[in-house]
């Protein structure tokens, strides 16, 4: 029920922005109101709830990808920067204004994580150890790369211009370790 709660909030959000109450996600799960508040307290609940599941899926995800002795140091890279956790869709611009104005204390949290990346730091700082790539400063590649993947969020533009997000993301991958030098 909780799952069904979260993607019922999640489309709730998505088709009417963050303002909206109780009683409207009732009416589009069809439950009463007091099977809603057994498994969920307020709307903050539920949007903490979110924002722990994707944080901890994505750290789960990262963690298996970099633990996985199979992959080479180029692939975990690539792999760790194109990880998108269960409910990334609740991460778009638009929610993330309306989670600002509405919601400041769970917005700081989602903006924290969005600007933190220590699995890739290790990864780039691993890199530059063994010589694979370019020997630069750490923040500042770290700073592009997120700000690349975070550009992922503005789903409008991807949508106009019939760009899907994973297709975005790998190519946020390919131009920063293969850059836009056509090679011959």
């Amino acid at each position: 029920m909780k799952t069904r709660i979260i993607n019922a909030f999640i489309e709730e959000t998505r088709n009417n922005g963050i303002k909206f109450t109780m009683d409207d996600l009732v009416r589009r799960l069809g439950i009463s109101k007091r099977t809603l508040y057994e498994h969920y307290s307020s709307k903050v609940d539920i949007l903490d709830s979110i924002i722990d599941i994707t944080l901890e899926e994505f750290d789960e995800q990262a963690r298996r990808i970099i633990e996985n002795n199979e992959l080479t140091l180029l692939e975990k890279i690539s792999k760790v920067i194109v990880v998108m956790p269960k409910y990334n869709e609740f991460y778009d611009l638009r929610i993330l204004e309306q989670l600002k104005r509405t919601y400041p204390a769970q917005w700081e949290r989602v903006d924290r994580e969005l600007h933190q990346w220590e699995e890739l730091r290790g990864l780039l700082e691993e890199g530059i150890d063994t010589g694979l790539i370019v020997d630069r400063n750490v923040d500042l590649l770290l700073k592009l790369i997120i700000d690349a993947a975070n550009a992922t969020l503005d789903r409008q533009f991807f949508l106009d211009h019939s760009i899907s997000v994973t297709e975005a993301f790998e190519t946020i991958v390919e131009v920063f370790l293969m850059g836009i030098v056509k090679r011959e």
